[in-house]
């Protein structure tokens, strides 16, 4: 049987902590699914659309990664209805530093409460981007620094075009 984990985030912009935790699950996992949310309750700098499509021109042109192992979706709905939707039983986070993990603990706790099925399986980014979040890349790209080091040239791009 096919292992499909469901990676999802805001991805507002996607970094390279991001791009990491992504390439280490497609040795993981059959393959994954990169789920864009479009939940309510954030202040994006992107749309949706935008996002999806930053996502992946920066996965598929910039990182090269291989289309057959990994697709990419937006989804309006708790991860656990997603999982459901897509026949997969694990949610894959990424974790930076010791303080993501309470949160993503209590998140995989009430995920877990949500549908008994559902492992989570966390992934360490390397050393070189644990600092990254997609929060400081916006800051530092809002007062023109240079962001070459945290995410792709066409994110880059796409945040130089929308911070005119």
């Amino acid at each position: 049987m096919k292992k499909t984990a469901i990676y999802p985030g805001t991805f507002d912009p996607i970094t390279f902590g991001h791009i990491d935790v992504i390439n280490k699950a497609l040795k993981i996992f059959d393959y994954l699914i990169v789920a864009v949310s479009d939940g309510n309750n954030k202040n994006y700098l992107f749309e949706i659309d935008e996002r999806i499509e930053i996502v992946k021109r920066a996965l598929f042109t910039d990182s090269k990664i291989k289309k057959k192992k990994l697709k990419v979706i937006s989804f309006k709905s708790l991860t656990t209805a997603l999982c459901k939707k897509h026949k997969s039983n694990i949610i894959l986070r990424g974790l930076r530093a010791v303080s993501d993990f309470e949160y993503e603990f209590q998140l995989a706790g009430m995920n877990r409460k949500l549908n008994k099925n559902i492992e989570t399986v966390f992934v360490m980014s390397d050393v070189a981007n644990q600092i990254i979040s997609s929060r400081f890349v916006k800051e530092i790209a809002e007062l023109n620094g240079d962001i070459k080091k945290f995410t792709t040239k066409s994110t880059i791009k796409a945040l130089k075009n929308k911070l005119k």
